[in-house]
């Protein structure tokens, strides 16, 4: 941090340049003289004081006098100089030198009226905020982050945000010359002159883009600069950023020898150095540093001695070009009406915004803010000690280019990196070599072992099952079963294998990441699979190998999973297949499946859901996929208990709780852990006690005991769920009691059973015959959407469509004018919605209308008529009536995205000969082929906006009808490969009020796409402004605002078609 001295004393550097030129309302002369005052620190050390800059801005003056007598300007500039220094005014209230310039300023501000400004660095943008400035100021410096994008300030040197872009982009640029770099080091000397002082500030700041997108570390003295350059181990980057000279480097170099290394970068910033250019040869300390330095387009060399009268910098030649760039503007502003001059309290920045110009500096383009752009050169020392230019940096663009594509450098071939290459120490080199020693000798033993186990595990394997007594059913075909599961909004593809052993179909579940030879633990697993025989878990019969894999065969349910059968409510209907008692019965098989395999050798299933308990085809539901756990996770879904769904594990107590999810499953028959409730179920289920739906208010009282075990089943507490034996004794229970209850015989339950399932059938067979007459209407109603009926007919008929000619048919075509011009404004989307939105008109035309709509390519409409239903000479008749209204239609049509924008279509109309047929199987088209087709296309064209263009056939058929159509002869239009011929624009018809747009003009035509550009543009600059909220104005931008408004509602209020369209002068208020 800088005291309150070294912080005043900034404002040395300050010089102001200020433009004023006396105003007189509906005077046009008051132009003709414009005073300059310029205001400057007047001292003997300052690059910019008023002693060296006096004599440019007088060159300045008078290069503007000579450009103004050659193109006949109508004023003169003048120049008014004003020096102070830094305590000429202490003794008049003013603490510090801030205050002192400002009292300078206020002196101009009474004294004169204001126009235009220029200032030079830190204070600039104090002055622009703190004391209001509404003219433009054009500075010399002002190179600090806290000037960016003020309002009014120009800098005709690039300031730290241009520097500070060149350093984040060209940090990532890599090519085969340079590589990415990540890292750098800043080194911030203690004292700076003022481009270096912001330059390296922006550097330094932590909030800075630079900070943000490169990870750097600042040195703020030589010992910290020595210490990293002395410990390339400790080093973060091989990158060092400096600011200065090339004698600075000699000082840093002298700090320490290892700065010459190879593999160091130094970068030097030293802008406003023209050495690099004029002198032939470089400094052996260079060879290592990248210069980054101004291009070399200076019309004048730099000479820093003060008491040389040649002296030159490019601060001076900067406040010579602003004189040139302020006469520039001046020139721009006389040319104005008197009218606009008479109401113009001062300059607009946009004058000197988006603007280049030349100047002694060369040429000099500013950006949308104001600030200059170059090309910065960034320089390298050749081996022999000279400078070359080895890129080039684009600050406009942020664009790094190769100048020199084999240099001769330090480094060798390519930059380096920017990670310190520290290579490995001895003992980390012992400890790498007897590293890979041990895992050399474990793996050859390992692969003994295993060779030796191999065979052991091939006498012992009695699970394996010969391949040759294995089937594959359907040729080896993967049969598919969708289960459905809705919580995951999606429905999983289960690919199973059926195969035939020991004549009983069997399915073949691969056993991933297993070549055959099992482990202890699996074989194990495997042999205890083999001991399970029992009525409700699927059997085992061992595995097989194949050239697939290998996989284990299992019982085979012929009717799928149970997930399915709940889902399949047609095949297994609710109250006659499905009944109470039936959901009993599913529940107690899988209670009593799961009681004998908890009581087994396996003890816990650990996977159970209903996805894997199967129905075999007596409606017996077997469990599966148990025992398996080397080969198939536990994971984690709506079935797991909440304990192993905060960590990892099985129970016979998780089992519990995931046989209460299939039973509300079974119950309600709805999907999976039903919920109204049905966002992010696992989350809540293990942060909260959260539980699927179960409504006990309304089920009966044998319901409410089911229900009462489920819940308990489910309950948070695993030591509270119990156990599968007290489940089975539950619903056994159950079960009698509804047998005693109904005192029937098995015979008698299953009569009545069959009895309900056939009452149900035949309901369901008229039901499912209603959805599909339904379902075939709509198909039907859609094919007549996409193809004429009787080819529709045709095609369901005898699947084929035979080409038809017609002798006499009337194509329409249309398209939209300038509508790659209105699609150059608009976003995809906005697009397609104003295609949508006219051809919905379109299409709602044609339905009035015998004509049929072939179809629309982008903007392209093209609709016919006498096809495929000949209608005699009413073709003509209807295709004419149908683009009257088309036309009216898009008279009064408006575009969503952009009000007011009025939108012409052309159409053109042709008679005569046409084949017709449908080509293609896939997505068929209804096609029309023949000359008829191209001159239609031709019609339209060659026709204007808004106007219905139609040739001499078509004439001749309305002339046959009693339709009298009104229509002009255009004369004689010539049609590509086709000669000239006599056309006529159709205008209405006689009796019918068409409210038609007025079409534009033959000189309107010709500048339609410009205009029309112009007229969006203005629409999107409206839109703009109405959708940000604007700032608080002054009264002088109050007033111009209004205009603005008023001219806006004139023009929205007025007639939106092109022919009423003029040339208007961008005046000042426009921009403004």
């Amino acid at each position: 941090t800088n005291s309150f001295n070294d912080f005043s004393g900034w404002w040395l550097r300050l010089c102001i340049l200020w433009i004023l030129a006396a105003l007189c309302r509906g005077v046009g002369q008051c132009w003709i003289g414009v005073t300059v005052n310029v205001i400057l620190l007047q001292d003997g050390e300052s690059p910019w004081s008023l002693n060296f800059v006096e004599k440019e801005i007088l060159k300045g003056i008078e290069t503007e006098s000579a450009i103004n007598a050659g193109q006949g300007g109508a004023f003169y500039l003048t120049a008014n100089f004003g020096g102070f220094n830094t305590t000429i005014y202490r003794h008049r209230g003013c603490p510090s030198s801030t205050c002192e310039g400002v009292h300078e300023l206020n002196k101009l501000m009474v004294s004169s009226c204001r126009f235009a400004s220029m200032l030079h660095t830190r204070y600039t943008c104090f002055l622009a905020v703190g004391l209001k400035l509404s003219t433009p100021i054009i500075s010399a410096g002002a190179f600090g982050l806290s000037c960016d994008y003020t309002l009014n300030l120009q800098r005709l040197l690039p300031p730290a945000r241009k520097i500070t872009d060149f350093f984040i982009h060209f940090w990532k640029y890599q090519d085969k010359l340079k590589p990415e770099w990540k890292t750098a080091y800043v080194y911030k000397k203690q004292t700076n002159t003022e481009d270096c002082f912001w330059y390296i500030n922006a550097l330094d700041a932590g909030s800075s883009k630079f900070a943000q997108n490169i990870q750097r570390q600042v040195l703020r003295k030589p010992e910290e600069l020595k210490t990293v350059l002395t410990s390339p181990r400790n080093r973060t980057s091989n990158l060092f950023i400096i600011c200065g000279s090339p004698m600075d480097v000699v000082e840093v170099k002298n700090i320490s020898a290892e700065a010459d290394s190879s593999d160091i970068l130094f970068l030097l910033i030293d802008l406003y150095n023209d050495k690099y250019y004029t002198n032939t040869s470089s400094l052996p300390s260079m060879k290592n540093v990248l210069v980054l330095t101004m291009p070399n387009t200076r019309n004048y060399t730099i000479n820093t001695d003060p008491k040389d009268s040649n002296m030159m910098n490019d601060y001076m030649a900067a406040y010579h070009d602003a004189v040139l760039l302020v006469g520039r503007a001046m020139r721009d502003i006389i040319k104005k009406p008197p009218s606009e001059l008479q109401d113009m309290e001062y300059v607009s920045v946009r004058y000197f915004r988006n603007t280049s110009f030349d100047g002694l500096s060369g040429h000099y383009k500013l950006d949308q803010h104001g600030d200059r752009d170059v090309n910065l050169s960034l320089i390298y020392t050749t081996n022999d000690n000279k400078y070359r230019v080895l890129f080039m940096f684009d600050t406009e663009h942020n664009q790094t280019t190769l100048s020199e594509i084999a240099p001769s450098f330090i480094w060798g071939k390519r930059l380096p990196d920017y990670k310190p290459d520290t290579g490995l120490a001895t003992p980390d080199i012992v400890v790498i070599v007897l590293g890979v020693t041990v895992v050399v000798v474990a793996t050859i033993a390992f692969i003994f072992y295993r060779q030796n186990r191999r065979g052991r595990l091939l006498r012992k394997r009695c699970s394996h099952i010969p391949s040759d007594l294995i089937t594959l059913l359907e040729n080896n075909e993967v049969n598919i079963i969708s289960l459905k599961i809705e919580d995951e909004r999606k429905s999983t593809n289960l690919k199973i294998r059926r195969a035939l052993y020991d004549k009983k179909i069997v399915i073949l579940k691969e056993l991933k990441h297993s070549d055959g030879n099992f482990s202890e633990t699996q074989e194990m697993e495997l042999d205890a699979l083999l001991q399970i025989d029992y009525y409700n878990l699927t059997k085992f019969y061992g595995t097989v190998k194949f050239d697939q894999g290998v996989f284990g065969v299992f019982e085979y349910g012929e009717r799928g999973s149970l997930r399915g059968v709940l889902d399949d409510k047609i095949s297994y209907p609710e109250e006659t297949f499905m009944d109470w008692e039936f959901k009993i019965s599913v529940m107690y098989d899988i209670a009593k499946g799961m009681s004998y395999l908890h009581a087994s050798d396996i003890q816990v299933h650990g996977r159970l859901k209903s996805t894997n308990c199967v129905v075999d085809n007596r409606v017996v539901v077997k469990i599966t996929d148990f025992g398996c756990n080397t080969f198939l996770n536990p994971g984690k879904d709506l079935w797991t208990a909440p304990e192993h769904l905060r960590r990892h594990g099985t129970s016979q107590k998780g089992d519990v709780y995931s046989f209460a999810i299939i039973a509300q499953e079974i119950v309600l028959r709805k999907s999976t852990f039903y919920t109204e409730c049905c966002s992010k179920k696992l989350t809540r289920v293990m942060m909260s006690y959260f539980r699927p739906d179960l409504n006990f208010q309304r089920v009966s009282e044998k319901e409410a005991e089911v229900y009462m075990l489920i819940k308990s089943c489910w309950d948070e507490d695993p030591e509270k769920r119990p156990d599968f034996k007290k489940v089975e004794s539950c619903l056994g229970k159950i079960i009698s009691k509804i047998h005693n209850q109904e005192n029937e015989s098995y015979m008698d339950n299953l009569i009545r059973r069959l009895q309900m399932y056939s009452r149900n059938l035949e309901h369901l067979v008229e039901e499912r015959t209603a959805l599909y007459k339904a379902e075939r209407d709509r198909a039907d109603r859609l094919n007549f959407m996409l193809l004429p009926g009787p080819v529709v007919k045709s095609l369901k008929e005898t699947g084929v469509v035979e080409p038809e000619l017609y002798d006499e048919v009337t194509i329409y075509f249309s398209d939209i004018v300038g509508f790659t011009t209105l699609c150059q404004y608009s976003t995809p989307m906005e697009v397609i919605d104003m295609l949508n939105d006219i051809y919905k008109g379109f299409d709602s035309i044609v339905d009035h209308h015998d004509v049929y709509k072939v179809e629309t390519i982008g903007d392209a409409y093209m609709v016919a008529s006498g096809l495929p239903k000949r209608n005699g000479n009413r073709h003509a008749v209807d295709i004419c009536r149908m683009a009257l209204d088309i036309l009216e239609f898009i008279g009064t049509f408006q575009l969503r995205h952009l009000p007011g924008i009025p939108v012409w279509i052309r159409i053109g109309v042709h008679s005569g000969l046409c084949a017709a047929g449908v080509v293609g199987i896939k997505m068929p088209r209804y096609c029309l082929f023949g000359d008829t087709v191209n001159i239609a296309s031709r019609m339209e064209s060659t026709g204007h906006p808004l106007r219905i263009h139609v040739s001499q056939p078509t004439i001749n058929i309305l002339q046959r009808t009693d339709c009298k159509f009104e229509y002009e002869i255009r004369g004689e239009t010539n049609l590509k490969d086709k000669g000239t011929e006599t056309t006529y624009w159709l205008t209405g018809e006689a009796g019918e009020d068409y409210n038609l747009p007025t079409p534009p003009t033959t000189e309107n035509v010709q500048r339609l796409q410009q205009d029309l550009a112009n007229m969006i543009l203005t629409c999107l600059e409206r839109r703009c402004r109405g959708s940000v909220r604007r700032k608080k104005l002054l009264p002088c931008q109050r007033k111009e605002d209004d205009k603005d408004q008023e001219s806006e509602v004139e023009s929205e209020s007025g007639h939106p078609e092109y022919l009423h369209l003029a040339s208007v002068d961008n005046t000042l208020s426009t921009f403004l």
